[in-house]
């Protein structure tokens, strides 16, 4: 996905200039051309970074936009009980609220630094995927790339699953809507399709091995949730007889074109054979701590030949919403896992939310703040940080902030801390509008 040789490049070249860190960057055409001192010529434009912090933009490995409607709700439950208690009201989905949620939700996430978002939805009601439509809409809109994952689920509490009957779907109807997916917003860059059954508990293995079949065939990728409790290992061993890594391996989904959601609970083995064959792991601290669920093995995944990014997971588990504190609470869960004081950097933390977060998508476009990346570029203020030897030390572990600037392929999408191709204000109103006639249904 790099620049075709001897293309033309776009006339016009920004540099941006005086940044703490790491120096200048050109950008031309929608790429990074330089990093490091570069001389301004006539006819660039020149955006004054002044003293901030420019990073590659953030890539969101694990999100689930729709669920900006429901948060604050199940805040003592663990992940079944908290699925079980919100399900009935996910039910009521249509694709208006979809469309708001997602435009609050990558609003957020933009404003936090990140410019590609992989969001899995998998809640369809009443078989209408033109929910997909209102989160490519809303993609649009804001301005950030979206891994569009179309998510599934076919497996209902009458057949030994978790979600109850009326929020599952037919297989053969999953299958036909994803095709109509891919065929209606898959362009590869801007906009990547994704097929993504959501759990093991949730879907049937007929489903898991078909929607392989249906991604290779148009060399997409494959996201699941995976080895996020021990409440699901304990009903991968009831019903199947064999741990959820063994399980999803015997449909075809240990492979370098899959990435999981969470893969908390794997033993030794489970950790080598995932490295071993490169299947990534989207790393969702704040939402397994919310949800008591466990700590992911980061650092050995990693050394094993795992693909590690960051995700944030739907905002009724993280209600923060944003990308940028996950990277101080990977460091941090990190830490508290090993108790070694030195497990995990702030430069390591920035890694898993750029390269690593690339990795898992398939994407050697992005997540990198080099010449040949593309030009997703994020300028931090850092004017509360010029007492901080460290640059990124600061930007990690300091004080929460919002990006003053973000470019996705150089196109504004942040520009002095404030969306550009929408109103956020506005769309948190109309947000709470829309889940506010939830509210009296909902347990706590």
């Amino acid at each position: 996905m790099s620049p075709v040789s001897g293309s033309a490049p776009a006339a016009v070249r920004t540099v941006i200039r005086g940044a703490r860190w790491p120096g200048d960057v050109a950008l031309r055409g929608g790429w990074i051309e330089a990093v490091g001192e570069v001389v301004p010529e006539p006819g660039d434009v020149v955006l004054d970074a002044a003293g901030g912090i420019v990073t590659a933009g953030l890539v969101n490995t694990h999100h689930h936009l729709y669920q900006w409607l429901t948060r604050g709700r199940a805040v003592d439950r663990d992940l079944f009980g908290w699925l079980t208690t919100l399900y009935p009201v996910w039910a009521r989905l249509d694709a208006a609220d979809v469309h708001v949620a997602a435009l609050v939700g990558l609003g957020e996430l933009a404003l936090t630094g990140c410019t590609c978002v992989a969001d899995h939805h998998y809640l369809v009601p009443g078989g209408d995927d033109t929910v997909f439509d209102a989160l490519g809409e809303a993609a649009h809109t804001v301005g950030v790339r979206l891994h569009l994952a179309r998510g599934s689920m076919d497996l209902g509490a009458s057949r030994g699953g978790l979600p109850p009957d009326h929020v599952v779907e037919d297989r053969d109807a999953i299958l036909t809507s994803t095709e109509a997916v891919i065929a209606r917003w898959h362009d590869g860059e801007r906009i990547v399709v994704t097929v993504a059954p959501c759990s093991p508990f949730s879907v049937s293995a007929e489903l898991m091995r078909e929607s392989a079949e249906l991604a290779r065939a148009h060399g997409l990728r494959l996201h699941t949730h995976l080895a996020e409790t021990l409440e699901e290992e304990a009903d991968c061993l009831a019903r199947f007889g064999c741990r959820p890594v063994q399980y999803v391996e015997e449909l075809g989904w240990i492979a370098d074109d899959v990435w999981i959601a969470h893969g908390i609970h794997l033993d030794d083995a489970e950790v080598a054979r995932l490295g071993a064959a490169g299947t990534g792991v989207a790393h969702c601290p704040s939402s397994n701590g919310r949800l008591g669920a466990g700590m992911c093995r980061v650092r050995d995944l990693e050394a094993a030949g795992a693909p590690v990014g960051l995700g944030v997971d739907g905002p009724a588990s993280n209600e923060v919403g944003g990308l940028l504190p996950e990277l101080r609470q990977a460091l941090i869960t990190a830490r508290l896992r090993s108790g070694r004081p030195g497990d995990l950097g702030p430069h390591d933390a920035l890694r898993l939310a750029t390269r690593g977060g690339a990795a898992c998508l398939g994407r050697d476009d992005l997540g990198r703040l080099e010449p040949g990346a593309r030009a997703d570029v994020v300028i931090w203020p850092a004017d509360d940080l010029e007492d901080v030897p460290d640059a990124i030390d600061g930007l990690v572990l300091g004080p929460d902030r919002r990006a003053r600037t973000v470019l996705v392929g150089g196109e504004p999408v942040v520009v002095d801390g404030a969306l550009v191709g929408t109103d956020h204000s506005a769309n948190r109103r109309a947000l709470a509008a829309r889940s506010r006639r939830w509210w009296p249904e909902v347990a706590r």
